[in-house]
């Protein structure tokens, strides 16, 4: 059974850093496509960062250069450093997994259940 668990979420001021993480279960990380999303209350799930087996990694542009994703492979771990934090990234954040059918392509299939995050002006 695959289980994704985000973890790091909280608040903080503009200008203030967090690091999500997502534990990975039940399948070998290193084999899939794993990314970031967010959404907030009547909107659509925005893709904030992803990164290929390969380690090949794609931003938002609204995040470049504020937020780094990364993985343990060894400890099934998915990362999201978070920098230089605005209250327009205030919304749930969620960790997803999924299979790539060719280069920077990926099939979203697992989801974890959120971990809210809120900036303050």
């Amino acid at each position: 059974q695959v289980q994704l668990v985000e973890s790091g979420g909280g608040s903080v001021q503009t200008g203030g850093s967090l690091r999500l993480s997502c534990a990975t279960s039940g399948y070998t990380a290193s084999m899939y496509c794993m990314g970031w999303f967010r959404q907030t209350p009547g909107s659509e799930r925005e893709r904030v960062a992803a990164i290929d087996s390969d380690g090949t990694t794609a931003y938002a542009d609204s995040v470049k250069g504020r937020f780094t994703i990364s993985r343990d492979n060894a400890k099934d771990i998915l990362y999201l450093q978070m920098n230089s934090l605005v209250p327009d990234d205030t919304a749930m954040y969620y960790c997803a997994a999924g299979t790539s059918p060719g280069p920077g392509v990926c099939e979203w299939k697992y989801w974890g259940q959120g971990t809210q995050v809120t900036v303050s002006s």
